[in-house]
Order: structure tokens, then C-alpha cells, then sequence
């Protein structure tokens, strides 16, 4: 968790603890960080700002994804893009937001820190004129989101899909084909897209996003770049995004899927050995688990101890439960032990950090 004006924010990673030795919590790849990726932050130049106006990175990413450079838009992150658009949709009269019924929470906070109704995915208006948010595959389930089906109508709207786990989808199922070394959007979708590469990359402390506009919309372009603080990326997320676009990088990346295939299996049947109940039709290198446990706080914390961190759930509106990253196979072993160890009783060892 994390504080800000008053409010507790869920999430995975280090905590007051220091960094897990065995890290269920988040979703970055755990075959990175993807080395030239990793070359291309260290040798940023970090003595200089960046061009204020990122001409150069927004042609990348335009060509990356086969449009005009006009329609990209940089953010520090994707927390501060969910939030300045937001604000844009309140300039718009906006006074609802709908979001899935199961979401990353800062969709929600953003709109309630804002007064904004909230509507949850099963509401009737939910898919009514006002900001909309959608992700696939979603979070923390990893499924694949049915509302963009029924965004295909053209029906105006302030509508984002949240790309965030797009390069990580292992499997087919949904809207979204996995990935391979290319942007695939579903045909017919009319929307804005929210892409974060640090997660796929494994480089989730360097901070940068963009988002993709929907053609036609300049004049929310440049409304959100008014709203922009000035360098929202500095030169290490600059770096980030520009190797993203790589060819080399994206090969790494579509290698590094297949191993997550493997390790994904495995773990998959180490919560099943342990009992666990495992939410079927995750898409990506994550999914959700209910471990056979009365006291599941105790147990996670116990864990912690042991240098295990996994996601709670109760924050997404899923109690009991656990999102479990993919990690290799000597950290699903570890999970084992300590696992076994906290249902016998004994006293936790504490780990080391990598």
C-alpha cells in the first residue's frame, strides 16, 4: 500500500519491508529485465531535460503503431494518464465514470477524488456517455474484457482501453490476439489505448506511458496536452519508450512469452497441489487463486516473512482470494515450502532479498 491525501493505494512491489525475495505481487515479466532495454535506461543522459515537445519518441511510437505522430500522447505513467483524463472529462461535463466490475483501482479513485459518479460494469448506464474504462486482459483476472464488443457501436463516449497487460497476453480468447512483436488492436474499436511497456519489459521502476488516440480526436489531444505537466517523462522513461519499439526488443519480448507459458503451467498445478482454487481463463502471465485458509491475512503475512509476497485481492473486490504473478520454478518451489511450512505451524525463516 501506498499514501496519498488521505488515501491508502493497494499494490504490489516492495513495501516497508524491502523487496520481496520471491515477488507474486505484480505482474512484471520475471524473464527481465530485457537487456537492451536495460543498456538503453543506463546509458540515458540524464544531465539534459528532453525535448519538451518528445518529437522524436512520438514519430517512434506513431510508426510503432501505425499512425500520426499527432495522436500519441506522453505520460509519466499510466496513474498519471487515468488521471488527467479524468480531469479532461470533467472539463467535458462528464459527471459518470464506468469501469469493470473487477478493475486497477486508480480508475476509481481518479473519478471519486473528482466527484464523479461511479458506475461499476453490470450497472445499466455503464455503458452510457461518459469516460469508460476497459482493459484486456483485465486485472487481476486476466480475462478478456466483453464490453469491447458492445463499444463496436459508435455510440459517443470518452472510452479507454487499458493496454497495460496486452504484451503479456499468453493465450488466445479474447479481442486481442497474443502478442507478437507488434500493436493488434480488435477491428471496429473506436477508443483511446493506455500502454505501459515497463511492465512487459521488466523494468517497472522506470515510470513512462502512452496513450494512442482515436483518429479524429485532435481536440482532445491537445486538450490533454494542456492539462500536461511540463517533461511528464524524463530521460529514463524517454529511453524506455524508445527501445520499446525496437525490433530486437520485441523479439526478446515474444521469446520471453513462451518461456512464461512454461512457468505459467507449472504454477499453475503447484496451486492445485496445495489446494488452492484457481479462477479459470486468465489470458496473461497472471491469474487468481483461493488458498485453502481461514485466516488468509495471517498466512500472507506469515509468507512476507519468508520473502513470498502475494497480492491480496479484497482491494479488487475478490476477498479470500490472491493475484499471483508468474514467476521461474525456484520461486514456485520456495512458494511451496513456505506455504507447507505456515499450514504446519512453524515458525517462518525469514529470507534474504535478491
Amino acid at each position: 500500500m501506498s499514501w496519498q491525501a488521505g488515501v491508502l493505494h493497494h499494490h504490489g512491489g516492495p513495501d516497508a519491508q524491502g523487496a520481496p525475495a520471491h515477488d507474486f505481487s505484480t505482474n512484471s515479466n520475471a524473464c527481465g529485465p530485457c537487456p537492451d532495454a536495460l543498456q538503453a535506461v543506463q546509458q540515458a543522459d540524464a544531465t539534459r531535460y528532453p525535448d519538451p515537445h518528445y518529437t522524436a519518441l512520438r514519430e517512434a511510437l506513431g510508426a510503432f503503431h501505425g499512425v500520426a505522430a499527432g495522436r500519441i500522447v506522453l505520460a509519466a505513467s499510466s496513474s498519471e494518464f487515468i488521471h488527467r483524463i479524468t480531469a479532461l472529462a470533467v472539463q467535458q461535463g462528464v459527471v459518470r465514470v464506468g469501469v469493470p466490475l473487477h478493475s486497477y483501482g486508480d480508475y476509481a479513485q481518479a473519478a471519486q477524488a473528482r466527484g464523479l459518479a461511479l458506475l461499476r460494469r453490470g450497472d445499466e448506464a455503464v455503458t452510457a456517455p461518459g469516460l469508460q474504462w476497459a482493459c484486456e486482459p483485465s486485472s487481476p483476472l486476466g480475462r478478456a474484457d466483453p464490453v469491447l464488443a458492445a463499444w463496436r457501436d459508435g455510440q459517443a463516449a470518452l472510452r479507454v482501453l487499458d493496454c497495460a497487460y496486452a504484451p503479456l497476453q499468453l493465450h488466445g480468447g479474447g479481442g486481442m490476439a497474443p502478442w507478437a512483436g507488434v500493436p493488434a488492436m480488435p477491428p471496429g474499436l473506436r477508443c483511446w489505448q493506455l500502454w505501459t511497456p515497463n511492465k512487459a519489459l521488466g523494468l517497472t521502476g522506470v515510470r513512462a506511458a502512452y496513450a494512442v488516440a482515436p483518429e479524429g480526436a485532435d481536440g482532445d489531444v491537445q486538450a490533454l496536452q494542456a492539462l500536461a505537466p511540463s517533461w511528464a517523462v524524463g530521460a529514463h522513461g524517454v529511453a524506455l519508450l524508445q527501445a520499446w519499439v525496437q525490433p530486437g526488443v520485441q523479439r526478446w519480448l515474444v521469446h520471453s512469452l513462451d518461456v512464461l507459458r512454461d512457468w505459467k503451467q507449472r504454477q499453475l498445478t503447484l496451486c492445485l497441489d496445495l489446494g488452492w482454487a484457481v479462477h479459470a481463463g486468465s489470458l496473461a502471465n497472471y491469474f487468481c487463486a483461493q488458498p485453502a485458509c481461514a485466516d488468509l491475512p495471517a498466512a500472507l503475512a506469515a509468507l512476507r516473512v519468508s520473502g513470498i509476497k502475494l497480492r491480496d485481492t479484497t482491494s479488487f473486490g475478490l476477498p479470500g482470494g490472491v493475484r499471483m504473478g508468474v514467476l521461474a520454478p525456484e520461486a514456485q518451489d520456495a512458494l511451496r515450502q513456505a506455504w507447507l511450512a505456515v499450514r504446519s505451524g512453524a515458525q517462518p525463516q525469514e529470507s534474504d532479498t535478491p
